[in-house]
């Protein structure tokens, strides 16, 4: 029988509230708790409001501290202090200590600026739920991407709000704007774009050639200071003749810390690296050359980093290789090329180019994995028997010579037609990928399905269409392949070290915040969909039941999307804990060295313990690389993002007027935002447009009307007109057509 939740006294006074609420935090001091929280686990629905209080008055007195929005712990040094408890239990790694978001704390949180265009910011904190909002007056100097040290307030509003007390690294140290000359010697540069509002000053003698209305990239000299808060800087190039579209995805780049040009003394070293593979070379390598083998590639692609081969042996094996380009065979350590390339730490794609981690000569051509030359790679070799088993494997470096370039369509054409070139060959291995793809979704994996944005171009790069990528079979071979590298590689240094750890760099992926997940399960019983979350294992049952709907309905794909959202961000790191997603106990990332300093270190560890002892790197040292790798990670997601919104935008901007249809996508205190069905472009319509006021829900996934009690819901359909677009800023702001019974009536 289920246990009866125990039943307070509606009417108690705000004492009594108060006293409940504090003991009920003692009862749970590790726990992140909201109003709703307390309202569901002590049967307090009709007294929310005196439970806010409540809570708020707590927070005043420093027994409680706001570690989100609207979330709240046990401030246990605090209680420490006044109660005389036992001091707290040791901190996790990344995690703060309670006296250091004290009203009096001399010390803070570290996290990373994300500003906003009003000149406010939000402070993203690894391991801390939820980023801490800094007003424009608090800043402290801080700008877009400096590394900060926060202090947090105790929450006096609605929103809890915190102070830079320390700039710790300036992360912005160029930027693009247009050089105005304002006095006989000095200069100004105004940035203005969504994530950075400030003005460089210039010495004349540090213009480089530039005149009045040059279009610049300036770098940055002095931040300024608490005397004198101008910031200085000089140029360092001069862009001419560059259209609109071009200097944007240039200030992309810069914005979001990346450059499409490399250092003169890696050009140098790059230069100098002779073509070809000599004799000896060939020699020391295991020789598939005369092994059928194939690329499978986008068709813009021209970096191409993994190729297959098939080879079907005399007892009715068949091995199938997964070769990667030998980036370490060019790329060698503490050289100014390997140096930047752990700089950059991967490419980063925008909508019409790639800026490529390594520069051309290696990128797209001697690494590159192209047809009827020898190429040197790193092999993982599988064997699978005539059902289809995985045998055995190797792995060690070789030398191929690919027989084809396939582009996905090729390749896919290849696939359907028996007529068509490797039909045969094709058709086996993805019979084993489907088998590979199987067994990884039965153990748990997740399915994660989300759209890929593409645009069709005119010769002047102005978007014409829009469109949302197709994934076949060909593309799901070839990733399920690469998946099986990755997992075996992972898991043969981990195997490796009979007990005793060998240092790798592993991707890896936590277990979802079952607090946020239980915010999203009711909103999802909302739409019949119930999720299980006694377990890990159920969760991603629930989440594959999901993606399975979402293939044919666009709420459910919206709410697959939010469910993605309440899990943890893939990261890399020294320390194993497993990839939740994959299902896999030990991953990492082997298969893309050209676009990928992750793959670069899993290559050289690998190639030294493939023989011998196990050898171990310093694992201090390769933590540190793998924060700043999945940092370097986060910029470049940033800047896709960013160059998308772009063209979806300058899009729009030729449709204002029009009227489309949508579904609500997300929900601020201001408005929604409304997703369009056609171009998936995102857009915004302020509550004020509605009929009537609207009350938002705790979870943001619905709002009230206050008069009719109308709901308006996350993935609900709306009809919506294109009021007015802004390129600079890319926003798109929405008219209010239709919605509800008005719609349906439509």
């Amino acid at each position: 029988m289920a246990r009866k939740k125990k039943s307070y006294n509606k009417n108690m006074s705000a004492g009594q509230m108060k006293a409940l609420v504090f003991k009920y935090f003692l009862k749970n001091p590790k726990k992140r708790i909201d109003t709703n929280h307390i309202a569901n686990k002590l049967n307090l629905h009709n007294s929310k409001e005196f439970i806010t209080t409540a809570i708020a008055k707590l927070a005043e007195e420093n027994m409680l501290r706001s570690v989100s929005e609207k979330k709240y712990v046990l401030n246990r040094t605090s209680v420490k202090d006044k109660k005389g408890n036992n001091s707290p239990s040791p901190r996790r790694s990344g995690q703060s200590d309670s006296k250091d978001i004290n009203r009096s704390s001399k010390k803070g949180l570290i996290g990373r600026v994300d500003a906003t265009k009003s000149g406010s910011a939000y402070i993203i904190i690894p391991d801390h739920e939820g980023d801490v909002y800094v007003p424009y007056h608090s800043m402290n100097g801080a700008i877009n991407g400096d590394e900060v040290e926060v202090v947090i307030k105790p929450k006096k509003g609605r929103k809890p709000e915190g102070k830079v007390t320390r700039i710790v690294r300036r992360n912005t140290t160029h930027v693009m704007g247009v050089l105005k000359k304002v006095k006989k010697k000095v200069g100004l540069v105004t940035i203005s774009s969504r994530k950075l509002q400030m003005e460089i000053y210039v010495d004349i003698k540090d213009f480089n050639g530039a005149v009045d209305n040059d279009k610049v990239l300036v770098e940055i000299t002095n931040y300024g200071s608490k005397e004198n808060a101008n910031i200085w800087g000089k140029v360092n190039k001069i862009f001419t003749d560059v259209d609109d579209h071009n200097f944007t995805m240039e200030s992309i780049l810069v914005e979001n810390g990346f450059s499409s040009d490399y250092p003169d003394d890696v050009m140098q070293e790059v230069a100098a690296i002779p073509e070809g593979l000599t004799q000896a070379e060939i020699d020391k390598r295991r020789d598939f050359r005369e092994i059928l083998t194939f690329t499978i590639d986008p068709d813009t692609a021209q970096d191409f980093d993994d190729a297959i081969s098939y080879e079907e042996k005399e007892n009715g094996d068949l091995e199938i290789g997964v070769h990667i380009a030998d980036v370490t065979h060019y790329l060698k350590p503490n050289t100014a090329l390997d140096k930047e390339a752990f700089n950059r730490s991967t490419s980063v794609y925008l909508v019409d180019r790639c800026i490529a981690m390594l520069p051309e000569k290696l990128s797209n051509n001697l690494c590159s994995l192209v047809p009827n030359v020898d190429r040197p790679v790193f092999s993982a070799l599988f064997t699978f028997n005539k059902d289809h088993k995985l045998t055995s494997e190797w792995f060690g470096r070789g030398v191929i010579n690919s027989n084809r370039r396939f582009t996905y369509d090729e390749g896919q054409e290849s696939l359907d037609n028996p007529e068509g070139l490797y039909h045969r060959e094709l058709t086996v291995v993805n019979k084993i990928a489907h088998k590979l793809r199987k067994a990884k979704f039965k153990a748990g994996a997740i399915a994660f399905e989300s759209d890929e944005i593409k645009f069709k171009l005119d010769e002047n790069n102005k978007p014409i269409g829009v469109f949302v990528k197709q994934r076949k079979d060909v593309h799901m071979l070839i990733e399920d392949f690469m998946l099986l590298a990755n997992k075996r590689v992972a898991r043969y240094i981990a195997l490796k070290g009979l007990g005793k750890e060998i240092p790798f760099i592993y991707r890896i992926h936590d277990v979802p915040d079952k607090e946020r997940l239980s915010e999203l399960s009711v909103f999802m019983e909302e739409f019949g969909i119930k999720m299980d979350l006694s377990s890990p294992e159920k969760v991603a049952e629930s989440f594959n039941q999901l993606s399975v709907m979402s293939r044919t309905s666009e709420p459910h794909k919206l709410l697959m999307g939010l469910a993605i959202r309440t899990m943890s961000k893939a990261v890399y790191s020294s320390d194993n804990i497993g990839h939740y997603g994959l299902h896999f106990e030990h991953y990492s990332h082997f298969t893309s060295p050209i676009r990928r300093y992750s793959d670069v270190i899993c290559h050289r560890i690998l190639a030294e313990n493939l023989i011998g002892d196990p050898h171990r790197v310093d694992k201090g040292v390769l933590e540190t690389q793998c924060q700043h790798i999945s940092g370097q990670e986060r910029k470049a997601m940033s800047a896709e993002r960013d160059s998308i919104k772009y063209k979806q935008v300058e899009y729009m901007a030729d449709h204002v007027g029009e009227e489309y249809i949508g579904i609500i996508s997300g929900m601020i205190d201001r408005g929604v935002f409304v997703e369009l069905d056609e171009t998936k472009a995102e857009g915004m319509i302020l509550f004020s447009s509605f009929p009537e006021a609207y009350d938002l829900d705790g979870g943001r996934y619905k709002a009230v009307g206050k008069k009719t009690k109308q709901e308006i819901r996350m993935g609900d359909k709306i009809k919506v007109r294109i009021e007015d677009v802004d390129i600079l800023n890319r926003r798109i702001e929405l008219e209010l057509v239709a919605f509800g019974a008005e719609l349906e009536k439509n």
